[in-house]
């Protein structure tokens, strides 16, 4: 007799679809309020008299915060659940979104950014691992929904700061905080879910002993290493997107302010499309197969992408997000898989480590860019996928742990 996950047995661990979307919806708005912020740099710049340096500082505060903070917050959601935490971080990203609109100086934009930072520490592990008590066993699925809400949240922040910020001023922003409370709400209904069908689940999976990681510790350390360098390459180069895009597009074509808001809102959009695509690619041909794919198979086009005119770069941006954002599903879940027993922790290093990725290259690359130019930055960056290489030392987990699986429990 085989052994079928309880997951797959139980009326109780059904795809919670209704959930699914509502935190996908929050998603939405969380990384909507956050890349509106990156979309008026231009505007901030002209107010403030920034330079790139100042500029990529303000991406590390906010993506520095939630870096440090998020794999504190998994590791302690794993042993200590809050239902309402999720409510709470939205409050605190509402916070930090009024004193952004309100700011008069550069020291205040770098507190409201730590604020916002902060809010997203507290949302995006906690948010994963309540995709993932939703799944009913379909992981990779689970948090392509999830994920997909926050990369159309980035895509829709550069074009309503175009339609709405860059016409209105800075203090528009403030309109914004209506989106947080329509999240705070929906982040107490799921609450409501987790404190009663969440924790079941929980406890049924507690009580069913989740098997632990398929691999020795020697080796978990080694593919956790591997992992991090895959996305270190992802994530370095989506800094370089989401914080200069705007301004390579400006400096190199001499396009209008909002036309550049516009490319970048095709290039979120398609990173939209492929992290949508990466959770059931992973579920149906294995993670590391997907993961493979989307971090060296983007190589061709990253490296095109430099020598492109304007046509050719928007048609390139979109592949480039596509591909690169299939990875991100897959990459959580095969972390999740590799320690089981630890999802929230998993999460919270997965999305610390992207964001602080994020912070620091947009630190580093402004840095660059005001040494060089953008063009420079962008040539350095388009070799980046070659880290993809890496992918051929990450271990097949369902081969392995067949292969360490006891003989007597094969023998069911």
């Amino acid at each position: 007799m085989s052994l079928t996950p309880v997951s797959a047995q139980t009326p109780a661990e059904k795809t919670a679809f209704t959930i699914l979307i509502m935190i996908s919806v929050c998603h939405l708005l969380n990384d909507m309020m956050q890349t509106l912020l990156s979309a008026i740099y231009p505007l901030l710049q002209t107010s403030y008299g920034l330079s790139f340096s100042q500029i990529g500082a303000i991406t590390l505060t906010f993506q520095g915060t939630a870096s440090i903070l998020q794999p504190l917050v998994g590791f302690y959601i794993d042993r200590n659940p809050r239902p309402y935490s999720l409510a709470v971080g939205m409050g605190l990203t509402l916070v930090g979104l009024v004193l952004f609109s309100q700011a008069g100086s550069y020291p205040v934009l770098l507190m409201a950014a730590a604020l916002v930072g902060t809010g997203s520490s507290v949302f995006h592990p906690e948010s994963s691992r309540v995709a993932r008590m939703a799944s009913g066993g379909r992981h990779g699925l689970a948090q392509s929904l999830f994920q997909v809400g926050g990369n159309a949240g980035s895509a829709i922040g550069p074009l309503l700061a175009a339609l709405i910020v860059l016409r209105h001023g800075q203090t528009s922003v403030a309109w914004f905080s209506l989106a947080a409370l329509l999240g705070i709400y929906l982040l107490i209904k799921v609450g409501h879910w987790y404190k009663g069908v969440g924790l079941m689940r929980l406890k049924a999976r507690a009580t069913a002993q989740e098997p632990r990681a398929p691999l020795p510790r020697g080796k978990v350390v080694l593919t956790l290493t591997v992992l991090l360098a895959l996305m270190f390459s992802k994530f370095f180069y989506m800094a370089s997107m989401a914080s200069y895009f705007i301004f390579y597009l400006i400096d190199k074509f001499h396009l209008p302010v909002q036309s550049a808001q516009l490319h970048l809102f095709v290039f979120f959009g398609a990173v939209a499309g492929g992290t949508i695509a990466g959770g059931p690619l992973g579920d149906r041909f294995g993670r590391k197969v997907v993961i493979w794919a989307s971090i060296l198979g983007v190589l061709p086009f990253t490296l095109a992408l430099p020598y492109a005119n304007l046509f050719w770069t928007g048609v390139l941006s979109v592949p480039i997000g596509m591909i690169l954002a299939s990875a991100f599903p897959a990459i959580v879940v095969y972390a999740q898989e590799l320690l089981p027993a630890r999802v929230g922790t998993v999460a919270g290093l997965s999305f610390g480590f992207a964001f602080g990725m994020g912070g620091i290259g947009a630190a580093v690359l402004g840095h660059l860019a005001d040494m060089t130019s953008l063009a420079y930055v962008y040539h350095v960056c388009s070799f980046l996928p070659v880290i993809g290489l890496l992918a051929i030392f990450l271990p097949d987990l369902e081969t392995e742990s067949r292969q360490r699986k006891p003989a007597a429990d094969r023998s069911l």
